[in-house]
Order: structure tokens, then sequence, then C-alpha cells
């Protein structure tokens, strides 16, 4: 009998044992199927916290619904009697001490149609003369492995990128935008620019894929993200789940490799999935050959602040979900997603709850970094008070950490994931890397990765 071991528990390990269960139990195979987490519980960066009246994710806090392979795997799940949609409103950018609206008609700021180029308050009207040439100019150039922020200036003009478009962007792939590439973030728009012949007027014609279900563009479920986590575990019957267990060691022998644990339990199996932060899977391999394209993987930082207040969050602007903060912004914080606001279930009062974000790219982050939580939370009440006028004491706080567990795809990161996952087929067969540090940060992505490695390791099987 062939024995798998996955080491990391995060969504797509355990969506990596999902399908190779499913694939398992149709072909009625006997396969040792092994979950190994060095944390208590599973779930990774997907982690539901509830306090009192609300439910705070600590983590991710939603999935991309218009992703194909989303429904099809909560269908499996029975989650769909679970499944809540994002509160659709206004996004703003902090801009010059005011809040300035993001067009509605946009996808990360980038405009959707010549309607919503032109109603934009954040770029000037040279800025937007600018913009339109996005509908006359060919690439000629580009391709998806090229910068993302390069790409979107040339045809879209400096101004519209940097005050509209790159404040959202680059929020959401933790990177500046030069350093990432078109394939890692948005390879669509590069396919509309050659197929249309322009970016906003692709996106026109594509307006409905991203505008699906009255343009509830993101779901959860109504206790939270982790009901996933525990519904997929729940479903594992066949695989042997070791929480608490931190593997150490990866030995190559000749039957296959046997994977040490800090317990001092030595596990023989047949494939290896490292679905896991590269920086732990380079430490398992230990081999000097793979380091130099490990420390090309380059990841970010943030600290994410909840506070919750005893107070209606009908105190926030009306019909707003949140804000980013500009270049020209003088808070500290880099965004500011009103929680109560946009996802209703996490608040089962309407009580004000928002979730602020210091990322590693802001300048003020190595202070912050060296800061108690008491101090931290003084911070984002600073910025809670410059940027909506609310004051008060919070009822409820969650601070949280990330420090370097941010994957950053930046312009180089195809290759080197390339180059990596070649070297260890050939010195490693049946090893395989998974996971957000290198194939996508999404849920819907890891999701997508775990099936594919589960496809892999079934075919040899």
């Amino acid at each position: 009998m062939k024995t798998v071991v996955v080491v990391g528990g995060g969504i797509t390990g355990l969506s990596t044992m999902y399908y190779l269960q499913k694939a398992a139990k149709a072909d009625s195979l006997s396969v040792r199927l092994i979950l190994i987490e060095g944390n208590e519980e599973l779930g990774g960066k997907i982690r539901t916290v509830h306090d009192g009246p609300f439910k705070i994710e600590a983590g991710a806090d939603s999935i991309v619904a218009r992703k194909q392979n989303i429904k099809p795997f909560l269908k499996e799940l029975n989650l769909e009697d679970q499944v809540v949609y994002n509160a659709t409103g206004k996004s703003f950018i902090h801009t010059d001490g005011v809040l300035k609206k993001i067009p509605e008609d946009a996808l990360f700021g980038i405009p959707m149609s010549v309607e919503s180029l032109a109603e934009s308050e954040l770029v000037s009207a040279q800025g937007k003369v600018d913009a339109l040439k996005d509908f006359y100019t060919k690439n000629e150039t580009f391709t998806k492995n090229d910068s993302i922020g390069l790409f979107l200036e040339s045809f879209l003009g400096k101004e519209l990128v940097q005050k509209q478009i790159s404040p959202v962007l680059s929020g959401v792939y933790s990177g500046k935008l030069n350093e990432l590439t078109i394939a890692k973030t948005l390879p669509e728009m590069l396919d509309y620019k050659n197929e249309y012949g322009s970016i906003i007027r692709g996106l026109s014609e594509n307006k409905q894929k991203y505008q699906s279900k009255g343009n509830k563009k993101f779901l959860s479920f109504k206790n939270g993200l982790s009901v996933l986590i525990d519904r997929i575990e729940e479903s594992l019957d066949m695989v042997e789940i070791l929480k608490g267990t931190q593997a150490e060691k990866i030995i190559k022998n000749d039957e296959g490799y046997i994977i040490s644990l800090a317990n001092g339990e030595m596990l023989e199996t047949d494939f290896v999935v490292l679905s896991t932060p590269h920086t732990i899977a380079q430490k398992l391999l230990g081999d000097q050959e793979l380091d130099k394209d490990f420390a090309g993987l380059i990841n970010s930082s943030m600290i994410s602040i909840y506070l919750g207040f005893d107070i209606p969050d009908s105190m926030l602007p009306n019909d707003g979900t949140g804000f980013i903060a500009g270049d020209n912004s003088d808070l500290i914080c880099n965004a500011c997603t009103w929680t109560s606001r946009k996802w209703g279930h996490t608040s089962e009062n309407s009580q004000l709850l928002v979730r602020l974000f210091y990322k590693s790219s802001s300048p003020d982050y190595d202070r912050l970094q060296s800061l108690t939580k008491q101090e931290l939370i003084q911070v984002a009440l600073g910025d809670i008070k410059n940027s909506l006028g609310i004051s008060g004491t919070p009822i409820t706080s969650e601070v949280t950490k990330w420090h370097e567990d941010m994957p950053n795809y930046h312009i180089k990161h195809p290759h080197i994931v390339q180059s990596l996952e070649a070297k260890i087929a050939e010195n490693y067969p049946n090893v395989l890397l998974a996971g957000c540090s290198y194939n996508g940060v999404g849920i819907p992505d890891c999701i997508a990765d775990g099936e594919k490695k589960a496809q892999e390791i079934y075919a040899k099987l």
C-alpha cells in the first residue's frame, strides 16, 4: 500500500487530501493518507474568532465568488446554505485628508467604461485624457511575465495608475506594481488588450463576469470562514490527521522518503506534498542546491487590527464599505474595512466593527512591529478618529501579526518557481510544492492547486 503525506494543514493541504480521498474512494484504491500540521488547529491563514456579538476573521476574510471552482466545491461539501455575500457599497481612497470615492464601475480601480473614467474624483482632467490612449495604442511588447504596473501605465497613463489603481492593486497583492507580474495578478488584462485593442473595452465587454450576483463579488459563511476548514476536516474520514505535530526533516532513501517528526517518530512515505510557507519547505529539504531559488522567493508582512465598538455602524459614511490610504494620506494604516457594514453576519446587533491593515510596505512598519498590542490599538484608534471622525473605547479587539508570511509575486517569481519545481522533480521525485508561496494567494487558487497536486499524485498511484 502506497503512502502520501501532506505537510501543512492550511486550505491547500486540506484540499489536496480532500481530492486524493475522493479519487481513492471512487476507484476503491487502498492508500494511506497522512496530514501533518504543526499547529493545534487546521486552517493556516483562515481563522475565525467568535467574541461576544462579533465574528472576526483573523486571517483571510472572504472568497472570490467568480472563481469557477468554488461553487462546485461548496456544493460537494453541502455548504451552499451557509453562504453569505458581501454587502455592496462604495469604496474610498483616503487622500489629501479626505475620503474620495473609487468609481463603482471599476475592477481594482481599473475603469470598466469611459463613464467610469469620467466620473473619477481621484484623477485630473489631463489624467483622464492620458488614459484614453488605451483605445488607440497597440500592445507590441508586453507578455504575461512583464510588470503589471508598467503594463497599465503604458496604456492607461501614470496618474490613473498611481492615484486610483495602485493603492487598490498593491494592497491586494502586497507589493509594488512595477515588481509584480501580469501572470500572477491580472493576466486577463493582457488578454483583453490583445483581443479588444483596449483594456477598458475588454472589461466593458466582459463586465458580467465581474458583476455576478448583483455585484456581490465575495462570499463567506454565516459562522465565518472556519466553517470551510471544519467541513473539509469532517469529510476526511480516510485521512490520519496529526495536529500539533512538527515535521523536522525529509530524508530520501531507496524506498521513498522518511519524514522525521519533532516527537521522535519517523514516517515512511512514497509521496510528499509540502503545503507550507516556502521557508519551512526549504528547511525540511535542507538542500543547498535549492537554497538559492528558495531565497529568491519574497514574503511581505502585515499587522491586522480589529476594533469593535458599542456604537451603531450607521455612524459610518452612507453606503461605504471601507477605504485604502493613498500616497498623500496622513494616516498610518494602509487600509480599513468597515467589517460590520460589508459583512452583516459579523456583528449581531449592527455594532461597529472595523479592521485596519498595516503593511510592511509602510515606512512606519518597523516601528509598529515593536509595539505592544495595547500600543497598536491606540495607533488604530488614532487612524479611525482621523479618517472617520469616530472616537470611542473598543469593547473588543483582535491583533494579528503576519510577519514575513505574505507571498509577494515579484517579477522573477514565475521563473524561480519553475526552476525550483524542475530541480525538485529531478532530485526528489514524488515531492511536490504546493500553496500560496508558489501558485496564487486567494482561497480558490489554493483549492485549485490542491486539486492539481492530488491529480498529479493519483495519476502515479
